[in-house]
């Protein structure tokens, strides 16, 4: 959210053209890893995304792939609607073409100029991973795209997208008119599955949260829930016997990433990872791949479905949610005891440094 101060003055680099983003809210998100795309999309042509306000243009050459500012130096037209050849990203208007680095590198009006090494496109980090592309606008200098071990620190852990032992499923990404951390705390409430998912597995005749462990970890919290709400789709809950304690093991990797770990019966487990992108201060692409290591000969189409079923109930609910923004003060809500992941989330944000009013 734009404070009044930021409204009444023009913002300047690093901060995108008409950010909607209180400069220290970005300045503090502009660190930290989010995707941007799915692999599978950036193929033969340049595509175009936003991440925090920023324009980007991601194009794919022998070298891999390539993520900068979307905007040609010469007139200001997006590269996106451009082409890729030969490795180069070639503009549409007059045809400057620049390489995976971003440097300009022939100029077709004028092809005998020294080309200036100004001339060179704002490029940022980018790393392949979850079937996802991922960058950071502002990153910190130790961290190389190119070392597993440096990623594994900045990225969400989702070691079962590369086990053999699991079925990787991709859905499509959700675009939400909402704030990231109004989407991230959705996904980690327990309490609202009897209320907003009575259609897909939530019971209203069971509405109790039982108590569960909050843990505090480097990179956010872990919460460990067990209860007797089924994860299986309405219509399907015979399928597990009706004593059956599920399980719910929440990971949050501040500030907008987490993981959920359902225990199945027979050591059935699925595996789900929510990664709330924010396009500015009040949008949010949601991308959530998902690994299971049971019933992988079964058709693929009942899980989109049911994944965007659960999705669209939850988004009804997040979207008119009021005030747009999180309150990381907490004492500008009510809580109870079953908040309690809430309760923590909103702190860890807090302690990253953003603001304790309402933040995007």
């Amino acid at each position: 959210m734009t404070n009044s101060q930021s409204q009444s003055k023009p913002f300047t680099p690093p901060y995108p053209r008409n950010c909607t983003f209180a400069p220290s809210d970005w300045d503090v998100l502009s660190q930290f890893w989010y995707p941007i795309a799915f692999s599978r999309d950036v193929q033969q042509a340049p595509v175009a995304t936003m991440l925090l306000d920023q324009r980007l243009v991601i194009w794919r050459t022998d070298q891999g792939l390539s993520v900068a500012n979307d905007l040609c130096l010469h007139r200001g037209v997006p590269l996106s609607m451009g082409m890729v050849e030969n490795d180069q990203l070639i503009c549409k208007y007059h045809g400057f073409h620049y390489d995976a680095a971003g440097q300009c590198t022939r100029i077709p009006a004028n092809p005998k100029a020294q080309i200036p090494a100004k001339l060179c496109l704002k490029t940022y980090p980018v790393v392949e991973a979850y079937g996802l592309v991922w960058t950071c606008l502002a990153p910190t200098p130790d961290v190389n795209p190119t070392d597993a071990a440096t990623l594994a620190k900045v990225l969400p852990q989702f070691s079962e997208w590369n086990d053999p032992s699991y079925q990787q499923i991709l859905p499509e990404s959700v675009d939400i008119n909402a704030a990231a951390g109004r989407q991230m705390e959705g996904f980690l409430d327990v309490a609202h599955f009897a209320w907003v998912h009575t259609e897909t597995f939530g019971d209203r005749n069971n509405p109790e949260v039982p108590e569960y462990a909050i843990t505090p970890t480097e990179r956010g919290l872990t919460a460990n829930y067990i209860s007797l709400v089924s994860n299986f789709p309405k219509g399907l809950e015979d399928l597990a016997p009706a004593d059956f304690l599920w399980k719910r093991y929440f990971e949050v990797f501040l500030p907008f990433s987490a993981r959920l770990t359902v225990h199945f019966p027979a050591e059935g487990r699925l595996c789900i990872l929510n990664v709330a992108s924010p396009i500015s201060a009040r949008k949010t692409r949601l991308f959530c791949p998902i690994c299971r290591n049971f019933d992988q000969d079964a058709p693929l189409e009942p899980i989109y479905e049911f994944n965007y079923q659960v999705f669209n109930e939850d988004r009804e609910v997040v979207e008119a949610q009021y005030p747009e923004d999180l309150p990381l003060n907490l004492r500008d809500e009510c809580h109870i005891q079953a908040d309690q992941t809430s309760i923590a989330y909103r702190k860890g944000l807090a302690k990253l440094g953003l603001s304790l009013t309402y933040t995007a």
